[in-house]
């Protein structure tokens, strides 16, 4: 998984040569555009294509949301100064071990899990949802909190269940440093064989994308397609690592340019009663206990933002769009959706079923804003990627992603949330 990779860059790389690794995969596989979930953001992202659902499943709503039982913010890491804003300690805590332990939700299965209660050994490198079965002690001195993941389990140096001579990966990050320890854990792991399925996450790609924007990213893509290259190299032979193993090659979202940033939280600076979460390219808002304004008043607050391409609502039983007073109301029926009103609200790629999902997480805002093309909502230190790239909304930019299967019978899949149950379905043939 190369996080942030857009459909357009994958396939300009592989028609191109530019990215060999990826070339040599695209010629053995089958490839699709797919879909993302709603909001498009990593800790999202990255659970629905481990647990193979949406929020509504696996319940995290954001990389920075209001803990309704806590009555505190979780922010897992839009930026070091929102950490910083959050309280770093709390943060760290939330984003290494409470995401798996608390937040994910227990009607959710991670793949690891799944696999692992079949005899599998399942293995993931610096996958943030890694939630499984196995106890890791920490190697940082001061840590004494372990974490439960799968049997193999490599997280940023921080836990190692195996020696593998991997360099540290956090120093360095603008010159690919992260990818450089998942290509070292990642061949380690081949060349002895050590997994039955393997998540294999490379985030440095992203990382990039926001720092210079999406067409920037040509120097990023070639260490992540080194890093790709690793594990096939480690086989011996490029024909004999597709004997081996099949092949997934996805991203978690795409990526966007972004020109202008917006504070959500002004637009609701005096309303008594509310809790704004926004960072990257989307936004809630909940309603405390004791607030007087309906989540339907709220909304309609934003009419007229340009900011604001979309804000979402539930209404009895149904879901609202709404956009500069225009409607369109939506629920599940048949196998389908009923809808009534402005169609056109909802045009972005599966926007009904991913924006019905993300307000039925019981951990979202009563309202969630999906922002207007080029436009970043501030986090709470007041940061943005101007002048970079984000994702996070409905749009088809930050939405759409690559995927090519190899070696896996019938179409590459449509969405993400796909994945865990084609290799469940892989195992089970």
């Amino acid at each position: 998984m190369i996080d942030g990779l857009t459909p357009a860059v994958f396939e300009d790389a592989v028609g191109t040569g530019a990215a060999p690794a990826l070339a040599f995969l695209a010629e053995h596989g089958t490839y699709n555009r797919g879909v993302s979930t709603f909001p498009s953001l990593t800790p999202v992202c990255l659970s629905s294509i481990a647990t193979g659902s949406h929020p509504d499943v696996h319940r995290i709503p954001h990389l920075v949301w209001y803990h309704r039982e806590e009555q505190r913010v979780v922010e897992y890491g839009s930026s070091f100064a929102a950490i910083r804003a959050a309280g770093a300690r709390q943060s760290i805590l939330d984003a290494v071990f409470n995401m798996n332990e608390q937040h994910l939700g227990r009607g959710a299965v991670t793949v690891y899990e799944a696999l692992e209660r079949s005899g599998l050994v399942a293995a993931a490198v610096n996958v943030t949802c890694y939630r499984g079965g196995t106890r890791h002690s920490p190697l940082l001195p001061g840590l004494a909190r372990p974490a439960f993941g799968p049997r193999r389990f490599f997280f940023y140096n921080l836990f190692e269940s195996d020696v593998t001579g991997a360099p540290v990966a956090v120093f360095g990050r603008s010159a690919g440093s992260i990818d450089a320890y998942a290509a070292a854990v990642g061949r380690w792991l081949v060349t002895r064989d050590g997994f039955d399925f393997l998540l294999y996450y490379l985030p440095d790609y992203d990382f990039a994308s926001h720092a210079r924007g999406p067409e920037e990213t040509q120097e990023a893509l070639t260490r992540s397609d080194a890093a790709i290259g690793a594990l096939i190299e480690a086989a011996g032979e490029p024909e004999e690592f597709l004997e081996r193993y099949a092949v997934v090659v996805c991203s978690d979202h795409g990526q966007t340019r972004v020109d202008r940033a917006a504070s959500l939280h002004s637009s609701f600076a005096g309303v008594s009663g509310v809790v704004v979460t926004a960072s990257n390219r989307a936004g809630m808002v909940y309603r405390l206990p004791g607030c007087r304004e309906g989540a339907a008043a709220l909304a309609t607050r934003l009419d007229g933002d340009d900011a604001c391409e979309v804000v979402l609502y539930r209404e009895d039983g149904e879901a609202i769009a709404r956009r500069d007073g225009e409607e369109l109301r939506f629920a599940p029926a048949d196998g389908g959706w009923r809808t009534s009103g402005d169609a056109s609200l909802l045009d972005q790629p599966d926007a009904l079923e991913r924006g019905w999902a993300a307000l039925a997480n019981p951990n979202a805002g009563d309202v969630i804003v999906s922002p207007a093309e080029g436009y970043e909502f501030t986090d709470l230190a007041g940061r943005s990627h101007l002048g970079g790239g984000s994702h996070g909304s409905l749009e088809a930019g930050d939405s759409e992603v690559p995927i090519l299967t190899v070696g896996i019978d019938g179409p590459a899949p449509h969405r993400i949330v796909d994945l865990a149950p084609l290799a469940l379905a892989h195992f089970d043939g």
